[in-house]
């Protein structure tokens, strides 16, 4: 015989399991776009760094690291608050391969962090 325990956990697993699914899709933004591409060779430094996420996110920190040289923080200025779109001051360190390097916090609080690298040639 089946009892309402087993019954209820039955019509209960599905729910929490689509629940924990669904939790880790909306918990972190993606990048969608950045400024210049990943990836992309360019003829000269740009004067900021453009980044566009899928959702609200805070930016906590941004790293430049230039190939020849050591990681150097960017200034987030006045762009503390939650937003899709930033704009971050660029800091022209010749040419070569840069690195950049982010961290921030979802609207739900949960950190996250991600990269690009272009080249000025």
């Amino acid at each position: 015989m089946v009892s309402i325990e087993d019954t209820r956990m039955k019509m209960l697993f599905p729910f929490l399991l689509l629940s924990a699914l669904a939790s880790g899709v909306f918990a972190h933004s993606r990048v969608d776009r950045t400024v210049p591409e990943d990836g992309a060779t360019i003829a000269a430094a740009p004067d900021v760094l453009s980044l566009s996420f899928a959702a609200d996110i805070r930016l906590t920190r941004v790293e430049l690291t230039h190939q020849d040289q050591h990681s150097v923080r960017l200034d987030l200025g006045e762009q503390r608050s939650f937003a899709q779109e930033f704009s971050i001051p660029f800091q022209d360190m010749g040419q070569g391969r840069y690195r950049i390097e982010w961290r921030g916090l979802g609207v739900d609080g949960h950190s996250m962090q991600g990269a690009f690298s272009f080249t000025v040639d």
